[in-house]
């Protein structure tokens, strides 16, 4: 609907990251350089995550009761708890390489340009200002992106420690995550979709677009150094 769904809007923006990170996960991160085998847990998270959104207890399209999607989800959220307890006793694999540190950004950086773009459409073709019912979802989703991007870099910040010092990230990593987080203080009760040279009604679109920008700037720079 046109209200009421900023929170959904939000969770769909955190669960695109998070099934972007389970595909990382299973097919580079969780394994020696692809010639070892699949982590059963990992590829069960990695098929549980992409079930689609909008499934619930019974549906028209086949005709009667299904699965609802937050079974899957929390399926996959139990597949992930046992690889981290795998890890933790040393049973499995977490392969903290420079070139799946580059992969993982390069994924990353590949989904922000997508909703940059997104953003910038809807930025030019509908000023209606406070009045555009559809500006939220796109804000609200861009901002769940980049929250659960903050969360996962600052991880990976320390499982890819011994990479970011030996390849001198550091300054560019933390201008990164600088970034990341001045983006998620743009919260405004409303938001608007007004023209960028507007004087009344502002502009949130193009704003957290500016700011989608200069952390996939920032991620582009890394995986430039990383690439060398």
């Amino acid at each position: 609907t046109p209200f009421f769904d900023n929170k959904a809007s939000f969770q769909r923006g955190v669960n695109q990251v998070v099934r972007r990170t389970a595909i990382q996960l299973a097919d580079n991160l969780g394994r020696v350089r692809g010639t070892s085998g699949i982590n059963s847990d990992l590829q069960d998270a990695r098929g549980n995550i992409q079930f689609d959104e909008s499934t619930w207890y019974f549906g028209t399209d086949p005709f009667g009761f299904k699965t609802p999607t937050p079974s899957y989800y929390r399926a996959a959220v139990q597949s992930f708890r046992r690889f981290n307890a795998s890890l933790e006793n040393c049973e499995a694999v977490f392969d903290a390489r420079a070139d799946n540190l580059l992969q993982l950004l390069d994924g990353m950086a590949s989904d922000l340009g997508n909703t940059s773009d997104i953003l910038r459409r809807r930025s030019e073709e509908f000023n209606a200002g406070w009045f555009d019912t559809r500006a939220d979802d796109r804000f609200w989703f861009s901002f769940g992106q980049l929250y659960a991007q903050n969360a996962l870099l600052q991880a990976a910040r320390a499982d890819f420690g011994n990479v970011i010092r030996e390849r001198n990230l550091g300054t560019v990593w933390a201008e990164m995550e600088r970034q990341l987080q001045a983006s998620l203080r743009i919260q405004p009760a409303i938001i608007s979709n007004g023209r960028e040279d507007g004087w009344i009604m502002p502009t949130h679109l193009a704003t957290m677009g500016f700011y989608i920008l200069r952390v996939r700037s920032n991620m582009v720079e890394i995986r430039a150094i990383l690439d060398r």
